[in-house]
């Protein structure tokens, strides 16, 4: 009986060892690098951080320390994104948020950016900002396509109120940036006029 119970202890202490590996929760919470694609893993490993930074200021009589988040990313899933801006506005109740753009700052990666508490969202002097239309590869029978573009549809709306929220654009600011071209590319000092970033760093 002893060895049996010896047996499930080790295999709970493994699982919990290999969940925490493949978390890759930072030593110090209230600094987080989200460098890569925004996907299921990223989002999750940041989202774990951003939770564990909210609740150790919560337990705390200090709450003054800002979350700094630093954001390099080519964009990625629509999903995540917002499961992070989501997570993102839930910790802000308490605490501020630090966003600073280094290096690329693309697609889903700017509603993330422009997130940030007003204020304090940094950007490189030499990052990249791009924004675009959702983009969708459907293909199959048109009653599939028809309902799948209602969605993609949905999601750019959702996209667009997102970023008008967050920043100094009005949605039919942002439309018409958008027509721009396919892929619409910004300075750090156009970001900081369109109120996606406040600063140079």
């Amino acid at each position: 009986m002893s060895q049996d119970t010896d047996k499930v202890e080790e295999v709970k202490e493994v699982k919990e060892a290999t969940e925490q590996e493949e978390l890759q929760i930072p030593d110090d919470p209230s600094m987080l690098f989200f460098m890569g694609e925004v996907n299921e893993e990223n989002a999750t490993n940041a989202i774990a951080a951003m939770m564990m930074y909210n609740e150790a200021l919560a337990s705390t009589k200090d709450s003054n320390d800002d979350l700094q988040l630093y954001i390099s990313t080519h964009g990625g899933e629509a999903d995540e994104m917002f499961a992070m801006y989501d997570v993102m506005k839930y910790v802000q109740r308490n605490n501020d948020i630090v966003t600073i753009g280094i290096g690329k700052v693309m697609s889903a990666g700017v509603v993330l950016l422009a997130a940030g508490t007003k204020g304090k969202r940094k950007i490189g002097k030499n990052c990249r900002v791009m924004i675009h239309n959702v983009i969708t590869g459907q293909m199959g029978a048109i009653n599939t396509v028809e309902h799948e573009m209602k969605e993609v549809k949905r999601i750019q709306k959702a996209y667009i109120d997102a970023l008008a929220e967050n920043s100094n654009m009005t949605h039919t600011q942002i439309r018409k940036l958008m027509k721009r071209g396919e892929n619409v590319y910004l300075s750090a000092e156009e970001a900081i006029k369109y109120g996606i970033a406040d600063e140079i760093m």
